[in-house]
């Protein structure tokens, strides 16, 4: 039986230092009461104890409201923490790799940066992927150039898997985003760094929702 990939609409990534010293926790469940679907654990400059601490307490609140928990890069601490699934860079462990220790179950997400990432993809791994970044961002230091829509449209076109685009996404062009074939959006600085998360989160839902087939798509 084929894994059941939870909405991506809005993926929120965490980040404490984007965060303007707000407890995360309380950042994210403001977040997935503006509408965020899925939480990714990114907390790369954290100590793995401290990570899985606070990974702890986010499964216990986000369990109960249906919303999966994902581990970015460390298959460790996902298996540790009991997590919904993994996503992988593409410097990472393989995934293929990361299946086999994460079980048949679990979630594995894979970042695609560009076309020569395609053979690393296998949708029988793989349940879904993340694209981008899709605009200059400052999010990510090590981020690779910015496909931009048309590209990124035309990338979409060769995964077989659902898509969440990443990278300089906002409010503003979220719309388009959705309509150039993402199933999702994903987002650091656009809810972690916002005056209010629950209003930047519903926001963002609701310009992924006015992009989707049957709205008025904007026009990339």
């Amino acid at each position: 039986m084929p894994r059941r990939v939870p909405d991506l609409s809005v993926y929120l990534v965490t980040d404490r230092t984007l965060s303007r010293g707000r407890e995360l926790v309380d950042v994210v469940l403001a977040a997935v009461r503006g509408g965020v679907t899925v939480v990714q654990l990114r907390e790369k400059d954290a100590p793995a104890r401290e990570t899985l601490e606070l990974g702890r307490v986010l499964l216990q609140r986000l369990r109960p409201l249906g919303v999966p928990l994902i581990v970015n890069d460390r298959v460790d601490l996902a298996l540790a923490l009991g997590a919904d699934g993994v996503h992988v860079g593409q410097g990472d462990l393989p995934p293929e790799v990361a299946r086999r220790l994460m079980g048949p179950d679990a979630l594995v997400g894979l970042s695609i940066t560009g076309p020569g990432d395609l053979p690393t993809l296998d949708p029988s791994v793989v349940d879904y992927a993340g694209v981008g970044p899709l605009f200059p961002t400052t999010s990510k230091a090590d981020a690779t150039p910015a496909l931009g829509l048309e590209d990124f449209a035309r990338l979409r076109r060769q995964l077989s898997v659902p898509v969440v685009a990443i990278g300089g996404i906002t409010p503003a062009n979220a719309a388009a985003v959705i309509a150039a074939g993402a199933d999702g959006v994903s987002v650091v600085s656009a809810i972690c760094s916002a005056d209010d998360c629950e209003v930047a989160a519903s926001t963002l839902a609701r310009a992924v929702r006015q992009g989707r087939p049957g709205s008025r798509r904007p026009t990339p």
